[in-house]
């Protein structure tokens, strides 16, 4: 798989909010795609797009307490 392709799965994974353990996970189960591949491409993604990910890990801790608190709400 080339460097654009496995970007491009990965991409499908931030658009579902997914931490990296989920993409490598969900790339594991559907896509064939050993764990170890995801989590180098999702490093070196890092690496490369620090101001992304600080964002991204920044809405995926809002997302999580949101999901907590709806899920006390509904209790």
């Amino acid at each position: 798989m080339g460097d654009s392709a496995a970007s491009y799965i990965h991409m499908k994974c931030f658009i579902f909010n997914m931490s990296k353990e989920e993409c490598m996970e969900a790339l594991s189960k559907h896509a064939g795609i050993k764990p170890v591949i995801t989590s180098t491409v999702w490093n070196e993604l890092d690496k490369e797009n620090k101001e992304f990910f600080e964002s991204y890990y920044t809405g995926l801790t809002q997302i999580k307490a949101d999901r907590m608190s709806e899920a006390e709400f509904r209790r």
